[in-house]
C-alpha cells in the first residue's frame, strides 16, 4: 500500500462531501429575503443523491459571505492534490444547478468547475477552514 493510503479510514465517505452552511445568517430570510433556502438544500441532495453526501452545519463562521457552501473531495480528488472549494454567495439556483453540474462530472481534483463558480470561491482565514474541515 503506497504511503498515500495509510492511515485513510475505510469506513470514511468514498464520495464528495457538500457542506451547506445554515447556520446564524446563511439559510436566513432576514438576511437573505427571497431566496429560497430550503430549496436550495432540497435541491443538492436531491440531485446528488449516490454521488455526493450532503450535510448541514450551524456556521461556518464566514458570515460575511453567506450562503456559504464547501465541497470536499472524495478520497480519488484528494489523491488528485484537491482540497475543499469555499464557495459564498450562493445565493442563487444557476449556481446551485453549476455546482451540482461539477460534482457530478466527478467534482475537486476530478473535474474542472463551471468558471463561473470562480466567482464563488473563497479561501476562508485559516482558523476557520481548519475547524471546518475536521
Amino acid at each position: 500500500m503506497s504511503r498515500k493510503h495509510q492511515g485513510r479510514r475505510d469506513d470514511g465517505p468514498q464520495q464528495c462531501v457538500v457542506t451547506i452552511c445554515r447556520g446564524c445568517c446563511c439559510g436566513t430570510m432576514v438576511k437573505h429575503p427571497g431566496v429560497d433556502h430550503a430549496g436550495q438544500l432540497t435541491h443538492l441532495r436531491t440531485a446528488l443523491t449516490g454521488i455526493a453526501a450532503v450535510r448541514v452545519s450551524d456556521c461556518l463562521d464566514a458570515c460575511e459571505r453567506s450562503n456559504i457552501i464547501v465541497v470536499s473531495p472524495s478520497p480519488a480528488g484528494r489523491d488528485a492534490g484537491a482540497r475543499p472549494i469555499w464557495l459564498g454567495f450562493v445565493l442563487d439556483d444557476d449556481a446551485i444547478a453549476d455546482i451540482t453540474t461539477w460534482i457530478r462530472a466527478g467534482g475537486p481534483g476530478l473535474a474542472d468547475p463551471p468558471t463561473t463558480l470562480e466567482l464563488y470561491r473563497f479561501s476562508p482565514p485559516r482558523r476557520v477552514r481548519q475547524a471546518a474541515e475536521r
